[in-house]
C-alpha cells in the first residue's frame, strides 16, 4: 500500500544532451538560456527607458558594460562559495573558467552587473537609479528564462519526491554535456524523482517580474525603489526554493549559505525601500546632447519630499548630475503635460491623463 501511495502519477523528463556541435563550434543550451534571458531583459528595459525619455537604444550602451561585469561577478561568487570543486581534492582550478558547465551566482551577477551598469550609465550621463528602476521587471524575467539552463544540465534539483511533477534526473557527464549511457546506449537515470527547483524558481521569477511591473505601474516608484522591490520579492522566493535543494553547499547555523545571503540582501533592500523617497524620473535630451533629468509628470509619491535641486538635474556624459534651476525643472514637465504647478491642487483628470502602461 505504501509503495502504491508513493508511485507518482506523472513526471518531468530531463534532457539527455545539452550541447550540440555546428562543425567545430559547440552550441550549449545553458549559454542559449542565459543569452535569451539577457535579450529579454534588454528589450523590457529599452521599452521602459524610452517611455521615460531616454535616447533610443541607450540600453545597449549600458548592457555592453553590465553584461560582462555581471557574468564575471556571477562566476566569482560561485567559485568563492563553492571552492572545493576547483581547489579541493580532485579539483581543477582551470575549471573555474568553464562557465558553460554551469555555476553562476545571482548575487555576484547583480553586484557585478550593477558596477558595469553604473560605468555605462555614468558615461552617458544617466542616473543609475533611473536604469535600475527601468530594469526591475526585466531582470527577474531574465532569471526565469536562464534557470532552464539548469534543467538542460540536469543540475540544481531538490530532494526526492513523489509529487506528480517530480523531475527525472540523469547521471550527467559535464565534460561532454550528455547523460552517461550504458552499453546499449540508454541513458542512466537516478533512482526516483526529485523536486524541480529550477522550475519553482523560474515560475517565481516570472511572477516577480509581473508583480514589480504592476506595482510600479500603479505607484510609479523612483530613486531605485522599483529595483529594491524586485530584490525583496526575489529573495523571499530564493529562500524557500534554496531550502528544497539537495546539492552540496556550505551551511552556517543550520542554513545554506545562500539562505543567509538572501536574508541579508532582503533586509538591505527593505531598509532602502522604506527610507529612500523620491519621484520617478524622466529624461529629456537637449539639442546640445545633454541629458536633462526631471520628475515625471504626476510621479510624486505619497509622502515623498524632493530634495533641493533634485527636480531638474542636468547630467553630462562622464559627469555626475548637477542641479539646475528649480524653476526651469518645474516648468518643463508642466509644459509637456499641461498639468498645474505642484503647489496648486490639480484638476480631477486622473482617468484622462493617466500615464502610459509600462511593462
Amino acid at each position: 500500500m505504501n509503495s502504491v501511495a508513493l508511485t507518482p502519477l506523472a513526471e518531468i523528463p530531463s534532457p539527455t544532451q545539452s550541447v550540440w556541435h555546428l562543425g567545430p563550434l559547440p552550441v550549449r543550451a545553458y549559454a542559449l538560456c542565459i543569452v535569451l534571458g539577457i535579450i529579454a531583459a534588454c528589450a523590457v528595459t529599452e521599452i521602459r527607458m524610452r517611455r521615460r525619455g531616454a535616447p533610443e537604444w541607450a540600453v545597449l550602451d549600458i548592457a555592453v558594460w553590465a553584461v560582462p561585469f555581471g557574468i564575471v561577478g556571477a562566476r566569482i561568487y560561485h567559485v568563492i562559495t563553492s571552492p572545493d570543486a576547483y581547489f579541493g581534492a580532485g579539483g581543477h582550478p582551470l575549471d573555474a573558467f568553464k562557465i558553460w558547465n554551469g555555476g553562476l551566482g545571482i548575487w555576484g551577477a547583480v553586484a557585478g552587473g550593477a558596477l558595469g551598469a553604473w560605468l555605462g550609465a555614468r558615461r552617458m550621463g544617466i542616473p543609475l537609479a533611473f536604469v535600475a528602476d527601468a530594469l526591475a521587471p526585466g531582470l527577474p524575467l531574465a532569471q526565469g528564462l536562464g534557470r532552464w539552463g539548469n534543467w538542460f544540465n540536469n543540475e540544481l534539483f531538490g530532494g526526492r519526491t513523489s509529487l506528480p511533477w517530480g523531475l527525472q534526473v540523469h547521471r550527467w557527464d559535464g565534460t561532454t554535456g550528455m547523460a552517461e549511457k550504458d552499453a546499449a546506449g540508454h541513458a542512466y537515470t537516478l533512482p526516483g524523482l526529485y523536486q524541480p527547483t529550477f522550475l519553482y524558481e523560474s515560475l517565481w521569477d516570472i511572477g516577480v517580474a509581473i508583480l514589480v511591473w504592476q506595482l510600479d505601474r500603479r505607484y510609479r516608484f523612483g530613486r531605485g525603489r522599483a529595483f529594491a522591490l524586485y530584490v525583496m520579492a526575489y529573495t523571499v522566493g530564493r529562500f524557500w526554493v534554496e531550502a528544497l535543494r539537495d546539492d552540496p553547499a556550505h551551511h552556517f547555523l543550520g542554513l545554506r549559505l545562500n539562505d543567509w545571503t538572501a536574508i541579508i540582501v532582503f533586509l538591505g533592500a527593505l531598509i532602502y525601500f522604506v527610507r529612500v523617497r523620491g519621484p520617478q524620473q524622466r529624461l529629456t535630451v537637449a539639442e546640445d546632447g545633454k541629458i536633462l533629468v526631471a520628475p515625471a509628470a504626476g510621479a510624486a509619491e505619497a509622502g515623498a519630499v524632493a530634495e533641493p535641486g533634485e527636480a531638474g538635474a542636468v547630467a553630462e556624459p562622464g559627469k555626475a548630475e548637477t542641479a539646475a534651476d528649480p524653476g526651469e525643472a518645474a516648468a518643463e514637465p508642466a509644459a509637456e503635460t499641461d498639468q498645474p504647478p505642484a503647489h496648486e491642487p490639480p484638476a480631477d483628470t486622473s482617468e484622462s491623463e493617466s500615464a502610459p502602461s509600462q511593462p
